[in-house]
């Protein structure tokens, strides 16, 4: 009977155990296929689209739409807007980053919920939201034309449309990077005599720089990426206030405008000179943190 005994079999005649055979599988070669398969299905929905724009629009056609005059000014313009909105985030939103990340009031939870709602609401409601706010004879309007400052299309019409759907992205991650800073550090530089304001020039903020930068890069990609809250109240810019150069748009809108008018190799074309440069920014953050450059080390604190 004992010989029957399934738990007395000699180890070369029993199969590995369950356990051993789930460790097998999650950290054999069927893992690392399955994370592969993942991965790869993901990056190949970013890289066909690409590849298919610069197959129609080849390398020919987008130095000739480089050489256009309305396609440089709309590439110029449209950075020098979205330059402009990453500049108000960095005045208006890293300092709310920190209240939110820093600070406990009645509310907070509801501000935190307001501030993330521009990245979830559908684009032409900003457009229609800011065209209902500043309709002539509203007493913003009235003030935006007193300033100098006119929304219609206008400068200032796309840049408050890109503050608003770029600028949570600076506000959430400076919050995450605020709040990740060890409080320990901060009441260290504290006990030795720092005041506030010099805790937080000299520890926190270098400490949450990373993020905050990050925050910064997905800012300016939102903004330069906007198209629909720009169709209802800039669709196109005269000169006037910060903007003195001939009439123009966005890149997003130069692009649209080209596919509806049936220009699909122009508009595949310039699309792709776009992608470029935007490839060489992105490429150019990373090759200068890993060449040291940038204010921080590989691994250091990051959302």
């Amino acid at each position: 009977m004992g010989g029957n005994d399934p738990r007395l079999k000699r180890p070369g005649d029993a199969s590995p155990p369950a356990a051993t055979r789930r460790r097998r599988w999650r950290t054999g070669p069927y893992w690392l296929a399955l994370q592969v398969v993942l991965s790869g299905s993901l990056l190949l929905l970013f890289v066909l689209p690409i590849l298919a724009l610069f197959t129609y629009g080849p390398f020919d056609q987008i130095f000739l739409q480089l050489r256009d005059a309305q396609v440089r000014e709309a590439l110029w313009f449209t950075f020098y807007a979205s330059g402009i909105s990453v500049l108000v985030a960095i005045v208006f939103g890293i300092p709310l980053g920190y209240v939110l990340a820093r600070r406990k009031f009645p509310g907070r939870s509801v501000l935190e919920s307001l501030v993330a709602l521009p990245v979830v609401v559908p684009h032409l409601l900003v457009g229609l939201g800011l065209f209902i706010l500043f309709i002539p004879g509203s007493l913003p309007y009235r003030w935006s034309e007193a300033l100098g400052f006119p929304i219609y299309y206008s400068v200032g019409g796309v840049v408050l449309v890109m503050v608003f759907v770029s600028a949570p992205y600076t506000v959430l991650a400076s919050q995450l990077s605020f709040r990740a800073v060890d409080g320990r550090v901060i009441e260290a530089s504290r006990s030795l005599g720092a005041g506030p304001a010099t805790a937080f020039l000299t520890v926190t903020f270098p400490l949450a720089l990373r993020g905050i930068i990050t925050g910064l890069l997905l800012s300016w990609a939102r903004a330069v990426s906007e198209i629909g809250g720009l169709l209802i109240i800039a669709s196109f810019v005269y000169p006037g206030g910060l903007y003195d150069g001939p009439t123009t748009t966005t890149i997003s809108i130069f692009i649209y405008d080209l596919f509806n008018n049936g220009n699909l190799q122009g508009a595949a074309a310039v699309s792709s000179l776009f992608l470029l440069m935007a490839f060489a920014i992105f490429l150019s953050v990373r090759v200068l943190e890993r060449s040291g450059w940038l204010p921080w080390r590989r691994g250091d604190l990051s959302p």
